[in-house]
């Protein structure tokens, strides 16, 4: 059995995109080490082919040089291929400095001799499920699904906690760690907190907590603000267990989706062609492929961190009782 070492994308949705590579891995025998930052490491205690997770010590942003250093020197001999999914030069150091003798991953930032097999990086924004499986070296990667399992029980164990039943609530992820320019607006969340059937769990960081406090503030009685306040394996059992999910596109909407929960994902400055919510029972709303919606959205997608424009009009002009339909 070939031992590998997966070096991890360090955001939440890169991580749930790469969840079909790993089935293909596995199904092959390799085993599966992945080496994530913290706050991604969650994703793969959730994916049954990753067989170990080791928590990185690094912090964001940095080289870093002399950590990396450490922890090569302690994984030397341990595995025989590296697969590096972020295309920056320093992921591709750790399964260096380990001397792991197959290193792949995507050209990146110059580190061609860090990595001894190398994939040209594709032009545009391709598919990331596609994109990542790709590294297994097979030809065919597409049609592939994320899926992430939790242990039985831990869904209702952690909607008990709080005062909740599984199927009992819906679920709201207003944050985006991107920008603003990809958040559906506090006041629109609210009013669709207000016009649904059931409460309204408002989940995401602790940078977001603000933000979901004034949708909490705006809808009295109708949400239970937990952003900040639960650990993010529990945040996946609460949405694992929701009736539904609205979201921005963000990570937490990718995880809703390789949970298989019926949700409804809001675009705007960003492309549901690129990053789109790989489930069957999701419903994507972006007025850029809306023929009704006039002035057209010429503008869009920007990919921009902030509206280049100031209007903001992508999401803005989605309506809570678009929203409410779809639900």
């Amino acid at each position: 059995m070939t031992r590998s070492l997966v070096i991890a994308p360090q955001w939440i949705g890169d991580a749930v995109m790469t969840e079909p590579l790993m089935r293909r891995l596995h199904a092959r025998g390799e085993r599966l080490t992945v080496g994530a930052l913290p706050w991604v490491a969650p994703v793969y205690r959730a994916m049954p082919q990753v067989a170990e997770v080791i928590e990185f010590p690094f912090q964001h942003g940095g080289l870093q040089f002399a950590a990396r250093r450490r922890l090569g020197r302690e994984l030397q001999g341990r595995f025989e291929t590296a697969y590096v999914l972020p295309n920056s030069l320093k992921s591709a150091l750790l399964p260096f400095l380990a001397s792991i003798p197959r290193r792949v991953g995507y050209l990146g930032e110059s580190r061609v001799g860090l990595l001894t097999h190398r994939l040209k990086n594709p032009s545009g924004k391709p598919p990331m499920v596609a994109f990542y499986s790709a590294l297994s070296g097979e030809a065919d990667v597409s049609g592939d699904r994320p899926r992430l399992v939790l242990p039985e029980g831990e869904i209702d164990r952690v909607a008990a906690l709080h005062g909740l039943a599984p199927q009992g609530y819906y679920t709201f992820a207003a944050g985006a760690e991107f920008g603003p320019s990809k958040r559906w607006p506090p006041e629109h969340y609210a009013e669709l907190a207000r016009g649904l059937d059931a409460p309204v769990l408002l989940l995401g960081s602790g940078k977001e907590a603000e933000l979901c406090q004034a949708i909490a503030d705006a809808a009295p009685g109708r949400c239970l603000q937990l952003a900040g306040k639960t650990s993010l394996a529990d945040a996946f059992a609460l949405i694992a267990g929701a009736r539904a999910m609205v979201s921005n596109d963000s990570g937490l909407m990718h995880v809703a989706a390789a949970f298989g929960v019926r949700q409804v994902a809001l675009f705007g400055s960003t492309s549901p062609l690129h990053t789109p919510p790989l489930n069957e029972r999701a419903q994507v709303l972006w007025l850029k492929d809306d023929p009704t919606y006039q002035p057209p959205l010429d503008c869009a997608p920007c990919f921009e961190r902030e509206c280049p424009l100031g209007h903001h009009r992508c999401l803005r002009d989605l309506s809570a009782q678009q929203v409410l339909r779809r639900l």
